[in-house]
């Protein structure tokens, strides 16, 4: 594909994650079934397949079943099937490792791996079976005509940091296509301009987040066995922040480790990152890590608000699949499985409509009604009200989930609403507790040992973004972000996982925040997280960002 051309395709999928690959390789069988043909064409950000793939990973398998029914199950790049499976509740020194599972958490037949590795392999599946997969291109426009979706275009590049054109300044590609399918993960750029374009959340939750941080270890020999994981509650979170860790045996002597928390805590200056490295000097989770070595680091968010949060899927000749449609089942934290069913009922849903040449919203509505049909909401519904509860704490919110448990979800309120997550943020002002720095005084000086800054973190992320084009990163209102600066104490430095922004005072004694979006990460917290809905993030120049390599 050359830039500064248009491109005409049946389908076209933004975004090589599992959702839309799957997506691709249904297509192509189904297409073939049928003695069908049509173009698939496959466009991804990222340097390579995988180079933005983050997860856990523990995984359902059997959709893999599904949607390779002719391939030997072995193939596929599990890292091993889980063996033990425990949860513990930490606090600074002990670890009570829970004699029960939390429900909906039983991880028995279930596999760990690096989801980035198995991306990699069904890119090679898709490919097999016909479909066109171009990555290192960054799409920053949805193109239309009569008010309709009718493809995208991908990102001019040769543009400096003022947005002047450079010598080798190439103008981006247009790409029509009778069915577009945003696969592009959580919080996708283009999927926000759909959602704002066409009202896609009347009616819904509003939908909330939470951001993971994981590094992956070689450890000595017998610090954990693959296939053992554990699940973490309490320390170093308090009673109003939401989440945990987790610790999975990987083959080769591997570990990967990571806290999650959800982004409605109201500390401005809570720091997931700091956080994470906290948790790993528990002794529970220390000993495991005694002796190894960091390899990988990296971070994400995730949607959260389940059922109810799930946006209208679909428009005239376009639909959302996976992360992007909030698909991921709480309080179990998958969405792996849930993404590549979506990716599958898309593409039933569109060779449906391209046989019949009726690509219109009447048409395509019939994934709704697939996906309400399939396990996805089999799962999401007794769970409906799961994370809204815990909004109010994990007290209250543990006995709103047991009454949820003995209604069917339903709880004794009815559903429950939520708020977006940059409005749980308090003001300095109004925040009655220590702030995180005074919480864990004297735990936040790194060794570089088992702790690490974010700096290092970042280093071992791969990431890379050229040097000469717009950043990526823009503050909407500098005026108004004085307030986030002066009321909130700018939190974007603390909220992000990669050192992005940067609290500078200058010579007038002025505060300001300054951007480094080479450092960015891509999990897109800022987006989210910002007071005011102060920071929009875009995407970078295409193969910009995180080279992931078994995450």
């Amino acid at each position: 594909m050359n830039d500064n051309d248009t491109v005409k395709t049946d389908v076209l999928i933004i975004g090589g994650g599992p959702s839309g690959l799957a997506a691709s390789i249904h297509l192509a069988d189904i297409l073939k079934q049928r003695n069908q043909k049509a173009r698939i064409l496959l466009v991804e950000k990222g340097r390579a397949i995988g180079s933005h793939i983050l997860s856990g990973a523990v995984i359902k398998p059997n959709v893999f079943k599904e949607l390779l029914p002719d391939v030997d199950f072995s193939e596929i790049p599990f890292s091993s099937i889980v063996t033990k499976d425990k949860t513990a509740f930490l606090t600074e020194k002990r670890a009570f490792v829970l004699p029960f599972h939390v429900p909906y958490m039983n991880n028995k037949g279930n596999y760990v791996g690096s989801l980035g590795q198995i991306c990699r392999y069904l890119a090679l599946k898709a490919e097999e079976k016909g479909v066109e997969i171009y990555t290192g291109f960054a799409v920053d426009e949805i193109l239309y005509k009569d008010g309709k979706v009718i493809g995208v275009k991908t990102k001019d590049t040769g543009i400096d940091h003022h947005g002047n054109r450079l010598e080798n300044f190439q103008p981006g590609s247009s790409i029509e296509a009778r069915i577009t399918i945003f696969a592009e993960g959580t919080r996708g750029s283009l999927t926000k301009m759909l959602i704002k374009k066409f009202d896609l959340t009347i009616g819904r939750n509003e939908q909330v987040y939470s951001l993971g941080c994981k590094e992956l270890w070689t450890i000595p020999e017998g610090n954990i066995k693959p296939g053992q994981i554990y699940h973490t509650m309490g320390y170093p979170l308090q009673n109003d922040e939401f989440g945990g860790g987790f610790i999975y045996g990987l083959t080769e002597n591997r570990v990967a480790v990571g806290l999650v928390v959800g982004l409605d805590y109201k500390d401005p200056s809570f720091d997931v990152h700091d956080a994470f490295q906290i948790w790993k000097t528990t002794p529970f989770v220390s000993r495991i890590l005694k002796g190894g070595k960091f390899i990988e680091y990296g971070a994400k968010t995730l949607p959260e608000g389940g059922l109810y949060s799930i946006l209208k899927l679909y428009v005239d000749n376009a639909l959302i699949v996976g992360d992007g449609a909030g698909l991921v089942a709480m309080p179990a934290l998958k969405g792996i499985h849930l993404s590549i069913k979506s990716g599958m009922l898309a593409a039933q849903t569109a060779v449906d409509a391209l046989v019949n040449n009726d690509t219109s919203e009447k048409v395509l509505k019939q994934y709704e009604s697939l996906l309400n049909n399939s396990f996805i909401h089999k799962e999401l519904y007794p769970v409906r009200n799961f994370r809204q509860a815990f909004a109010k704490g994990l007290i209250a919110g543990g006995l709103l989930f047991g009454t949820q448990l003995i209604t069917g979800g339903a709880g004794f309120f009815g559903r429950l609403r939520s708020h977006a997550d940059y409005q749980t943020t308090l003001k300095l002002s109004e925040l009655k507790k220590k702030p995180f720095k005074e919480r864990f005084k004297g735990k936040l000086e790194f060794d570089k040992v088992l702790t690490f800054d974010k700096s290092t973190d970042v280093y071992h992320s791969g990431v890379y973004h050229d040097e000469q084009q717009v950043p990526h990163l823009h503050i909407n209102d500098i005026e108004q972000f004085k307030i986030n600066i002066e009321e909130y104490g700018a939190p974007e430095v603390f909220f992000c996982s990669s050192e992005v922004y940067e609290l500078h005072t200058n010579k007038a004694g002025q505060k300001e925040v300054r951007i480094h979006a080479e450092n960015c990460m891509h999990c897109k917290t800022c987006d989210i997280k910002s007071p005011g809905e102060a920071i929009t993030w875009v995407v970078p120049n295409g193969g910009n960002g995180p080279d992931f390599q078994n995450m």
